[in-house]
């Protein structure tokens, strides 16, 4: 107990979280009502992208950051899937690419424009087919270009090169039963699964091997989680076998008895964990709570130090968490949550208060940046590396991101080699073809404004001229 009364020294103490006013919240946003434990939301510097309900098939919207305020009816989303989105995860090494789950049984990458949508997106980059049944979860691999990770109800997981939209590596024979979540570690090397079965396991994904898995890693019946922590070890969220909610420190290499144990509390939602690697805290927001509890994970005992609660009013119906270089250094802030309610986007500020104007290097090591560590194929091969740092010293200025491009292997490149002449004539033809194609579409894409514009303007028209009626009718 002398132990306990002695306070911990931590920069992070008095880590102070506020709700933003609501001129700055996203309102007026219809949350999708699936019942599925993700996260609907997902953030990056430049857009907040939110899963919806949508008649018919399946959409998320995706609004520039500064675009706050109401959100009108009619504003464009993205819609291409056939069923509802159970999942969405933006590419860490372009800001404007996003990747998306669905009940559709499909994966689908979509580029979105450097300012936002103008028109609704239907067709993505690429489709990703393998999956035979419903879509839940999607991940970016952290350090290596254009490499996605997605896992279904199937109790398949999919690791595709989305480079040229092929599946190179598929895990259908490692879970038993559903999959709740999967999270790659610091360099992309491994990723830890939690299952239904109550098991954790820590697969090597290009070995196609189980290194480590945990039994009745918490005895409860409802969903667990389990995210890799910077030094490799495991963090895990679930319930104890008297339903109360537990959170759990594990070392993969041996996963016998946890480092550290804690049981929290009775409620019931499922606690979804935000990391930040760079301060070693864990932000716990239950789904269905009010509150978001946040701990410092040390090398000393107790391993898992509670920090503090932010606290509000309102129920959380999913959460999205900015990525480090997203925040503002000058305001000292340490994270950034956009809560989702049931009608809109609530972001969240957590700073450490500091008297100075300077920059605080101690809450800002070097982050992880957008560049890619790796290539796809590199990765594939066997390599490993760990994120490329940048400073956040003067903040971070969001570059220009390179488009996606997919290109499909075809069949017909493996022609007999008799025909090499007649190809280089037609390649000039080739080419001059999809320019010619691309300025095909940007002159539709153009019309069709035009068109939308036009449309707009005679149907005002037409309203003024009612308006006028009237008001002419009420001066008789």
């Amino acid at each position: 107990d002398t132990m306990r009364r002695v306070v911990r020294q931590s920069k992070f103490r008095h880590v102070f979280g506020q709700a933003v006013k609501n001129d700055q919240c996203y309102d007026d946003i219809r949350v999708s009502r699936v019942t599925w434990d993700s996260s609907f939301c997902a953030v990056n510097p430049r857009f907040v992208a939110i899963i919806v309900d949508a008649s018919g098939g399946g959409a998320f919207l995706v609004l520039p950051l500064h675009k706050t305020g109401r959100i009108d009816k009619s504003y464009p989303t993205v819609c291409g899937h056939t069923g509802p989105v159970l999942d969405i995860d933006w590419c860490p090494h372009n800001d404007q690419v996003i990747a998306s789950g669905s009940e559709d049984c499909t994966v689908m990458v979509w580029q979105i424009p450097e300012n936002g949508l103008t028109l609704s997106l239907t067709e993505p980059v690429v489709v990703l087919e393998g999956h035979s049944k419903r879509v839940g979860i999607v991940a970016w691999h952290p350090t290596a270009r254009n490499v996605l990770l997605s896992a279904g109800c199937d109790n398949a997981i999919i690791i595709w090169n989305v480079g040229t939209g092929e599946a190179l590596i598929n895990l259908d024979d490692m879970h038993v039963d559903m999959i709740y979540n999967v999270s790659w570690n610091r360099n992309g090397s491994l990723i830890c699964t939690a299952s239904k079965d109550k098991k954790v396991r820590v697969i090597d994904p290009r070995k196609q091997e189980i290194v480590a898995e945990k039994e009745k890693t918490h005895e409860g019946a409802r969903p667990m989680r389990a995210i890799f922590l910077a030094d490799g070890n495991i963090f895990t969220t679930g319930f104890s076998r008297m339903s109360e909610r537990q959170l759990a420190l594990w070392n993969p290499k041996n996963m016998e008895e946890p480092i550290a144990l804690h049981e929290m509390d009775t409620s019931n939602g499922v606690l979804l964990p935000f990391y930040d690697p760079d301060t070693n805290i864990i932000y716990l927001c239950g789904k269905g709570d009010s509150s978001i509890r946040y701990f410092e994970i040390t090398d000393e005992s107790p391993y898992v130090h509670y920090l503090n609660t932010f606290s509000s009013k309102e129920p959380q119906r999913g959460m999205g968490f900015m990525p480090k270089r997203g925040l503002d250094v000058n305001k000292c802030e340490i994270a950034r949550f956009f809560k989702l309610h049931e009608r809109k986007c609530e972001p969240i500020i957590m700073t450490v208060p500091r008297k100075s104007d300077l920059f605080q290097d101690d809450l800002y090591p070097d982050t992880a940046g957008p560049e890619a560590a790796l290539e796809a194929e590199e990765w594939f091969e066997g390599k490993n590396a760990d994120p490329l740092l940048i400073s956040l010293k003067h903040g971070y200025i969001p570059g220009k991101n390179r488009d996606l491009k997919v290109v499909k292997k075809n069949i017909l490149d493996n022609k007999p080699a008799g025909n090499k002449k007649t190809d280089l004539i037609n390649a000039p033809k080739k080419a001059a073809d999809a320019s010619n194609s691309q300025n095909d579409a940007k002159l539709d894409e153009i019309l069709k404004e035009l068109k939308s514009i036009k449309d707009t303007i005679s149907s005002q028209d037409e309203r003024i001229s009612k308006l006028e009626q009237q008001m002419a009718k009420i001066a008789d």
